[in-house]
């Protein structure tokens, strides 16, 4: 699977449409009305699927999952209740299977009857959309895309001049240039998995944030407390290797947009999301902290105030002979000072 290394982005979109159906819509199930839940990992058991094959069929849709609300950091649950209309579905669990079945690129050309040369050529050309990527062991990108998308490109007659023939010329010379549209057409679905789970405007708004580069998110969102709570909302990222290393930098590349008409309609996006979020809810701020004075009412004098603020000793513990009020310096010497000075003037 060498071969699907990434090049670079796009510089203009390739003429053919694209055959990648759209996934099913799903209405979250009501949370009054979800009963026992389960972790995501033990979903994955009752279903018969591996922990990356429920998380994939929770992206595309195939599962519905709820909000965790019992302290568990805001994650995604699964309802016994969804359990149980997934088991009852004919052809269980194969069929769900098949849904969420991810292939590498010689496998995909297997399914469409091609060279794993041509196909790749294909995928570049934005043939077939990655639904996921990992770096290998060479920090090469590996591209997987569906099993099922790929049957349905391969038995649509109108693709059968892109399996069989020669490629025309002008996209020939775009994948000579080192045209290579798999980043972006993953980055513009794994913004609509993005937004299909978002159940909250800010999480709207931090979607396509994640897909922009900081500085460009700075540019719109200027407001330090709204980008700390934009932040606060954005999806996990999957980075691969320590922060700054080799492999997080090749992750970074490809997540983040960089084709300047892909980066337009994001800050686009992101600014109509974030006016319906500020519409929906503010961001906090911290409070403004009183000064003492403030707090003090009308009749209270500052040697009031200063007793109050000051520092209590424990039970039993008594003061010094130095921290004890004299005399001269306690309040009933500083009046019998002043009665004194009264009388030595009259």
């Amino acid at each position: 699977m060498s071969g699907d290394t990434i090049t670079q982005s796009a510089t203009q979109a390739t003429p053919t449409e694209s055959s990648t159906p759209a996934a099913p819509t799903v209405v979250p199930a009501p949370a009054g009305a979800t009963g026992r839940s389960l972790a995501p990992s033990r979903a994955a058991r009752e279903l018969g699927l591996k922990r990356a094959e429920l998380d994939l069929a929770v992206q595309l849709g195939c599962v519905r999952t709820i909000v965790d609300d019992g302290g568990g950091g805001g994650g995604r649950r699964i309802t016994q209740a969804e359990i149980d209309r997934l088991r009852a579905e004919e052809g269980f669990p194969e069929v769900l299977r098949k849904r969420v079945e991810a292939v590498g690129s010689m496998a995909a050309a297997e399914i469409l009857g091609v060279p794993a040369t041509r196909f790749m050529r294909l995928a570049r050309l934005g043939m077939a959309t990655p639904v996921k990527f990992y770096l290998n062991r060479y920090r090469a990108v590996v591209w997987l895309y569906l099993a099922e998308e790929l049957r349905q490109f391969a038995t649509d007659q109108k693709n059968a001049k892109w399996l069989k023939g020669r490629i025309p010329e002008e996209l020939r010379n775009q994948l000579d240039a080192g045209l290579d549209l798999r980043p972006r057409n993953w980055r513009g679905r794994h913004l609509g998995l993005l937004l299909r789970q978002a159940d909250d405007p800010w999480t709207r708004a931090a979607a396509p944030a994640s897909l922009l580069d900081p500085l460009q998110v700075a540019e719109i969102v200027q407001d330090p407390y709204e980008r700390a709570y934009l932040n606060r909302h954005r999806p996990p990222r999957t980075d691969h290797g320590s922060p700054d290393s080799p492999a997080a930098r090749i992750t970074e590349r490809i997540v983040t947009a960089d084709d300047p008409d892909e980066i337009d309609w994001l800050r686009t996006d992101l600014q109509e999301s974030l006016a319906k979020a500020r519409a929906h809810r503010l961001a906090p701020r911290p409070r403004r902290q009183l000064p003492v004075a403030a707090a003090t009412t009308s009749h209270e004098t500052p040697l009031v105030v200063a007793a109050r603020s000051a520092p209590q000793l424990p039970e039993g513990v008594r003061r010094s002979e130095k921290q004890r009020p004299t005399t001269t310096t306690g309040p009933e010497g500083r009046r019998g000072l002043f009665s004194w000075l009264r009388r030595r003037h009259h």
